[in-house]
This record gives C-alpha cells, structure tokens and sequence, in this order.
C-alpha cells in the first residue's frame, strides 16, 4: 500500500495527510554508536523515513552520519543542525561530499547558528553576525560542491583559492530558524526550514510568514519544506512527562532567541520569568515558569492517539517533517512512542 500524500504548507484535503516519518535519536557516552544505529536499523524497519541527528556534541553528529548512511537502506539522514561556527565551509564541503558519496542522494544538511553558551562557551568563540554567517556558510558550500574555484570575501567569511570535485548528486540544505529575519533568510536560500520549540498557538503566524518569505524570494510554497524538532512522549503520566520537558528544555528558553520568541509568541510574562531565574541560576523557578499550559502547548505529550491527533494538526497547519525526538531515556518508552507513531499507526487512523 502505497504512503498517504505528505501534506504541503498550508494544503488541508478531504484526506488526512500525513506528516514524513522522523526521528532523533539521542544515546552518548560508551555504546551509543552502536544504540543509535541498532535503534535507527529498527525505525527503518517499521517504515521511518528521516533520521536526524543533534550536533551538540558528546557525539559527532557527522561522523554518525557516515554509520548511518553506509548501513541503511533508503532513509535520509539529516543533521539537524550544526551550527555554523565550528566548522569552516571548506570542512562542511568535503564532509558532505563524502557523505554524499556514502550514501548518494540521502543526506541533508541542517546549519543554523548555534547558541551563546555552545559558541562563546563551548568553544571559546564568538558568536557576532549569525544571520551573515549562516548566509554565507550555505552560499559557500554550494559553491565548493559545485566544484566551483572560491574567491569569496564577505561580511563574516572569506575564502580564497579552495576547490573540490563537484557532488554528482543534490545535496540539501536546511537553516534552522525561529525569529523573522533567520525565516526570511530560510525562505530566500535554503531547501528547508527546522522550526524548533513553538507553541502550537504561534505555528500559524509562522507559517504565514514563511509563505510571505517565499513569495517575496519568488518562490513557490512547495518548494521549502517545513520541518521541525519536536519532543514527544506516549504515556499516561502526563506530569511526569511534562517535568521531564520542564528539565531538557527549560535552559533553552534563557537563551535571548528562545526567550525572545516565546514572548513574542504571547508568553510576555513566562519568558520575563524564565530570563529572570536563568540570570540568578535559579533553576526551579525556571521550570515553574514553564506552566502545564505552555507545555502542553509545544510538546507532544499523552496517549497515542492524543500524540496522532496533534500531529495530524501539525501536518494540516504545514508541518511536513516533525522530527521526533523522544523525551525518555526509558527503551520501552522510547519504542512504544515511536512505533505508536510509525507510517503504519499513523495510516491506520
């Protein structure tokens, strides 16, 4: 049986669309090479399309690509995402032609800018001119794999004199993107877009500014696809599930992007709270912020029918590719959210 039409940004049918089937996984320290390709090895099986992997350290996300790639099948693999300051164009061109050459038309490389504590903190860098440097990270690295000789000097890069073979087969490239203007440099340059952390409420809002992008670059609506992280978990402790969110991912929100965004998605007071307790260390008080409402509206969180229905939603608001990301660390828990997600359950609904 064929799969049911992936829905594009903004299309609402007579029949329910559903999303790309995708995943992250996330397993560090000693055996997560061989967890994260055994766990990836069984999604494929049960019909996933996409694995994407975090670049966030503890694992190279590039490398584990290359894993991924040589033992599976048909998947795409994504990165989702690298942020642009800790590799040089002329890296990021050679790793992606080699994995291109790994596993020839399944790769797809997400950039994005990455954090102050990941590029100022991490890697004692600095993060200046990010909406300049990821645009001339992807003009660059088309470029390379291109096959084309740089002679590039601009506002955040230069590069002169590197060339490499050109890639015989397309290579796409995603921005990850939250606030106006990283969406409209999306809009304007990249294959895709990966959203990441919104409350449901703001999803229309954003997808409206996307097809507004898009038509200002002279773009189609279908020709950007519309991605996004998303943190789930099928279970019935739903308090549980939701002091689990409040702990991955209330440091997030203290970032000035993050914070910034659920303010102006109307969480005003939320995130004055969240960027107040972050500046004091005051964790608790940054998870108290976090309310059972705003966290019910961003993560995917409940039954398995209740995790379907929202992501049925997500597919008719334009949300083409949630990647999955399960909240638990639990296998059985993680196994039973994303079979209960699978092609198969979500076709049968």
């Amino acid at each position: 049986m064929a799969a049911p039409t992936q829905s594009q940004p903004g299309s609402v049918g007579p029949a329910r669309s559903r999303p790309r089937a995708a995943f992250t996984p996330l397993f560090v320290g000693p055996g997560a090479v061989r967890k994260t390709l055994d766990q990836t090895l069984w999604a494929e099986s049960i019909g996933y399309e996409d694995v994407w992997l975090s670049d966030t350290g503890h694992v190279d996300a590039l490398t584990l690509a290359g894993v991924l790639l040589e033992r599976t099948e048909r998947m795409r693999v994504g990165i989702a995402v690298s942020p642009v300051y800790t590799r040089t164009p002329a890296v990021f061109a050679a790793t992606v032609a080699t994995l291109a050459d790994v596993g020839p038309g399944r790769f797809v490389l997400g950039l994005g800018s990455g954090s102050e504590t990941m590029i100022n903190g991490w890697h004692g860098l600095r993060l200046r001119k990010p909406l300049a440097h990821v645009r001339e990270t992807v003009t660059l690295v088309r470029q390379m794999l291109a096959g084309e000789k740089i002679d590039f000097d601009g506002e955040a890069l230069r590069s002169a004199g590197y060339r490499q073979p050109p890639v015989e087969v397309d290579v796409p490239i995603f921005v990850a993107a939250l606030r106006p203007r990283m969406i409209e440099l999306a809009a304007s340059i990249a294959d895709g877009i990966i959203l990441n952390l919104f409350p449901l409420g703001s999803l229309l809002q954003i997808m409206e500014m996307i097809h507004s992008d898009l038509a200002k670059a002279g773009r189609e609506p279908g020709s950007l696809e519309v991605g996004t992280r998303l943190q789930a978990m099928i279970t019935d402790n739903i308090d549980a599930a939701r002091t689990q969110f409040r702990r991955l991912f209330g440091p997030y929100f203290t970032n000035p992007v993050y914070n910034a965004f659920l303010a102006s998605a109307g969480y005003e007071a939320e995130a004055a709270e969240i960027l107040d307790a972050g500046d004091a260390g005051d964790w608790r008080r940054v998870r108290a912020a976090l309310t059972n409402d705003l966290v019910d509206a961003i993560a995917v969180i409940g039954s398995r029918e209740q995790c379907q229905e929202r992501l049925f939603a997500l597919a008719e608001a334009g949300i083409q590719t949630p990647m999955l990301f399960c909240m638990s660390d639990d296998p059985d828990v993680q196994r039973a959210t994303f079979s209960g997600l699978s092609p198969a359950q979500m076709s049968a609904k």
